[in-house]
């Protein structure tokens, strides 16, 4: 296949072209793309597209690009997206997705087994997932919601797939669970392993000694060196500044977890003598609903970094040398491990210590909060199977299989699933 400049015809497999084009030379710039969906290439000249050269195409084939140059000393530059493209790409990206989520939005499902019905189903998903991430007062807000909706629609009951309108309430153990798990959430995902650490022992003392659970307890330790590291970086940098700007050395008030000043049996610090931090009381009947997936746009993150303040004063120096005595307690225990994953992860989080600013190093990665995500969503399905439920939420499953097949789909025979990706068309914050 090809499109020659000398003449603007297109060549697909014969030495006779067809009118395709407008003729074209330096220093023109000629782009080429193929829509795997429609199995049709396309060109463009300078930014504007000239419809589609050949069809046919599939999605096994191995098409490789290449250029002909007929002149001694012609040369030519290729972009191969490093740099931004002349033709306007992601506006005909956007084009197909809306095209096959039209197309999707039409197909005929009439042949597949639907529930009795459709909008029970959904509204159990939905009462299922808030009651599996322990948002306590939006399950009961969404159930008073529905219940208020059936008793002033007229005509009979809304179906609950047999389940009756219980399906859409937390029992007084759910309340209680739900309130716990969203306690340790929410305090993993502020930074603050000690809490996390202390709650979970307090409240479900055998989940973290579970030998299923082992993975989840070594990230959740490796996530306290993290936060350690983090704290000490913060801490440099602000007596840095301090240093610079009056040349006075100021302690800094270290925040609560992960070996920080309150410490814990597990870094060798002054362990809290309550397993659950007095100040906590007042948070008894307090909800804040954290999302399971963090909302973020671009690099921002929408999620607090600040941790307990349950403190007292402690110079980045201390809090460096608890962290690596925290660290030496992690090498003592995992180190020898025969899993080499295990091992590995030690080595990356301890090369955390050998950059001045780990945050912008290499392992930066690590230090990003959204790492806490991932940990706080293994504690909280870990102490779910404890409670003999599922691990992850009926949507949460519906989504990932989704996925499964779009990957598999797309992998196989190309095409439209790949113009489909569920989070970000389904699932990113708006």
């Amino acid at each position: 296949w090809a499109y020659h400049g000398d003449d603007g015809n297109a060549f697909s497999s014969s030495t006779t072209g067809k009118a395709y084009g407008p003729k074209f030379e330096a220093p023109d710039v000629i782009g080429c793309g193929i829509n795997w969906r429609t199995g049709e290439a396309f060109f463009t000249r300078n930014g504007v597209y000239l419809g589609t050269a050949f069809s046919g195409l599939k999605h096994e084939m191995n098409v490789y690009p290449s250029i002909g140059l007929k002149r001694n000393g012609d040369h030519i530059r290729a972009n191969f997206g490093r740099q931004p493209f002349v033709f306007d790409i992601d506006a005909m990206m956007r084009e197909e997705r809306a095209t096959v989520r039209a197309e999707l939005n039409q197909a005929d499902a009439s042949t597949l087994h639907k529930p009795d019905d459709e909008t029970a189903l959904v509204n159990n998903l939905i009462s299922q997932y808030l009651a599996h991430e322990g948002y306590i007062e939006s399950s009961h807000a969404f159930a008073a919601d529905l219940q208020f909706r059936a008793a002033v629609t007229p005509g009979p009951a809304p179906s609950t797939s047999g389940n009756g309108s219980d399906s859409f309430t937390l029992s007084a153990d759910d309340d209680i669970h739900a309130s716990q798990r969203q306690k340790i959430r929410k305090a993993i995902l502020d930074g603050d392993i000690d809490r996390a650490l202390k709650y979970t022992q307090s409240y479900y003392p055998l989940v973290l000694q579970d030998e299923r659970n082992k993975e989840i307890h070594f990230r959740l330790r490796c996530r306290k060196f993290i936060e350690m590291m983090w704290r000490y970086a913060e801490i440099s940098a602000v007596t840095n500044a301090t240093s610079e700007v009056g040349g006075m050395d100021k302690s800094i008030e270290s925040v609560g977890s992960n070996g920080h000043a309150n410490g814990s049996e597990e870094n060798g610090g002054a362990a809290l003598t309550d397993p659950v931090p007095e100040e906590d009381e007042q948070e008894e009947d307090m909800e804040v609903d954290v999302p399971a997936y963090a909302a973020y746009n671009g690099d921002d993150i929408e999620m607090s970094t600040s941790v307990s303040s349950l403190v007292r004063p402690m110079k980045g120096n201390d809090l460096l040398s608890s962290a690596v005595a925290y660290g030496k307690e992690l090498q003592a225990e995992f180190g020898n491990s025969p899993n080499p994953e295990v091992r590995k992860v030690l080595e990356d989080v301890f090369a955390i210590v050998a950059y001045v600013d780990p945050k912008s190093s290499v392992v930066g990665g690590l230090m990003d909060v959204r790492g806490r995500v991932g940990i706080a969503e293994g504690v909280n399905g870990a102490i779910l199977v404890s409670l003999g439920k599922p691990k992850s939420a009926a949507l949460e499953k519906l989504a990932a299989q989704t996925e499964a097949l779009l990957e598999a789909t797309a992998s196989k025979a190309g095409g439209a699933a790949g113009m489909v990706n569920v989070q970000e068309d389904l699932l990113a914050a708006r």
